[in-house]
């Protein structure tokens, strides 16, 4: 009964809805007791929709001991389903915004967060090996940048504004982690070390200077 629902849930959020329990009910054709029974809000049914339509990808496993190409996989693996669920992945991202709002107005209530956060084990995953070539920090900041390109936000951002067709926002997300990768490396072979946000003290001209590794 549980897999019928979310079955319909994702059924409707790919026809462009944002479907409640209720709805998710009748459509299954189950009583609306026992569709609460199973998701006892909205969020938690979301919730559960889009952890099914990420299904492999959260199952993901690297092949290869190279950083760069492990991102590439990922991607490559990953935005294909992605895109497939897309709307679903729309939806999600619609009620996360609603339910901020809702928490700034102190209207949320103790109602299930929806919760928005696997890339950062899959992008840690991924670019495991990097660590030992750049350290730590770099490489939490190096996660933190591609994070900004894996995802629903990405895709909108491509799609939406910039008008790209599905294998074209693969391709220019997939460029920009490679971009983000070979930088690090080379910042981490010069001895260069990013500085913080207003960190660096002003040289000639007003540039900051960079501090250089030992």
């Amino acid at each position: 009964m549980k897999r019928l629902m979310l079955a319909t849930a994702i059924r409707l959020m790919q026809e462009g809805g944002s479907p409640s329990v209720s709805e998710v009910a009748e459509a299954a054709e189950v009583s609306r007791a026992t569709a609460y029974r199973y998701f006892p809000s909205q969020a938690a049914m979301i919730q559960a929709a889009v952890d099914e339509a990420l299904g492999p990808i959260l199952d993901w496993q690297p092949q290869d001991g190279d950083a760069e190409k492990r991102v590439a996989d990922l991607f490559g693996f990953a935005y294909h389903r992605m895109q497939a669920y897309e709307a679903t992945h729309r939806a999600a991202l619609l009620l996360a915004l609603d339910q901020w709002q809702r928490r700034q107005a102190g209207t949320l209530g103790a109602e299930t967060r929806v919760v928005r956060g696997n890339r950062r084990g899959l992008l840690k995953t991924a670019i495991d090996p990097l660590q030992a070539q750049i350290g730590k920090a770099a490489s939490e900041r190096v996660t933190q940048a591609l994070s900004l390109l894996f995802g629903i936000e990405a895709i909108i951002i491509l799609k939406d504004i910039w008008g790209l067709e599905a294998k074209e926002a693969e391709k220019v997300a997939s460029w920009a982690a490679s971009a983000l990768i070979r930088q690090a490396l080379q910042e981490a072979g010069e001895g260069e070390t990013p500085a913080e946000p207003g960190a660096g003290k002003t040289g000639t001209g007003g540039r900051k200077t960079r501090k250089k590794g030992a």
